[in-house]
């Protein structure tokens, strides 16, 4: 089975490279050809556009920031669609909207293209060591084919459903993680300011009703350290809860915790910090209340 890979970013390049160690022989390409180089150092094929990774190959993954370059890199003059023959799939990894997804789905099947959304989690630290969680929309048979080059880059395999179920657990999962961040930022304030300290909250909350995956990710990690580099981008945070209102406004369902935690992450990119970790909303807190979380002061 022949394999390209479109998108070499930070989750991409380390999938790929995952691949390649496991004996694929893998055609790649990424808008930025120092990607493309450093990947073919690892024994990829460089090709110079999509059209080309499409022609060579019998799968294709795509790992891309947004809905629109995905739709470009399918449909566009020179995309996947017009070059990929009869039978070919496209795993799509990227974390877009499931009304996006069906669209391509809907115009690839036309073509004889199978669809996949396959969006992930688990960071760069699960792409690099092939450990990611991938969530699944595709049909049994398609699903069945693919699944053991999902096991060479991810270690739990979730098939959710068909086409686009893949996308709608990903923004769920993501809704409660900025939503719980948010949540975490406020009370952290609220208990400094109430004469609390920030290891004290850390050691009963962990054990009681208020803990969540935000707070043992983020907490330790970053806001007691008071180190905001890598994680989980604000920016990235912020575009996935976009999705669930996209989402939710789309099939008619109210999400007002989601918005007001939206709001919260606008307010965190408007201070310029949208390329710090999502924890460092924090800082926006801070700086309205005068109150210092950081090192439990």
């Amino acid at each position: 089975m022949k394999i390209g890979f479109i998108g070499l970013g930070a989750m991409g390049k380390p999938m790929a490279v995952n691949l390649l160690k496991e004996g694929y022989q893998v055609s790649a390409f990424d808008v930025n050809r120092t990607s493309v180089d450093e990947i073919v150092a690892f024994g990829a094929v460089g090709c110079s556009n999509g059209g080309a990774v499409a022609a060579s190959s019998d799968v294709i993954i795509t790992s891309l920031p947004n809905a629109g370059i995905v739709e470009t890199v399918m449909v566009g003059s020179e995309g996947l669609f017009s070059q990929c023959k009869e039978g070919t799939v496209i795993i799509d990894m990227s974390s877009v909207s499931p009304s996006s997804t069906l669209k391509m789905a809907g115009i690839a099947e036309t073509m004889g293209i199978k669809y996949v959304d396959a969006p992930v989690s688990g960071g760069t630290k699960g792409a690099d060591a092939g450990t990611l969680a991938i969530m699944v929309g595709a049909d049994e048979a398609v699903f069945e084919k693919i699944k053991p080059v999902l096991e060479v880059i991810g270690g739990d395999i979730y098939h959710v459903g068909p086409t686009g179920t893949g996308d709608a657990i990903k923004i769920v999962n993501n809704l409660m993680l900025g939503c719980n961040m948010a949540t975490l930022a406020e009370a952290l304030i609220l208990g400094v300011k109430c004469g609390l300290k920030v290891e004290t909250m850390q050691k009963i909350i962990s054990k009681s009703s208020g803990r969540s995956y935000a707070m043992e990710a983020k907490l330790e990690k970053f806001i007691m350290k008071d180190d905001f580099e890598g994680g989980f981008a604000m920016d990235l945070q912020y575009k996935d809860l976009g999705l669930a209102l996209e989402a939710g406004k789309e099939n008619n369902i109210p999400l007002p915790m989601t918005a007001l935690a939206t709001q919260v992450f606008e307010s965190g990119r408007a201070s310029g910090l949208g390329r710090e970790d999502m924890s460092a909303i924090i800082k926006v807190w801070e700086k309205i209340t005068n109150v210092r979380v950081a090192g439990g002061e």
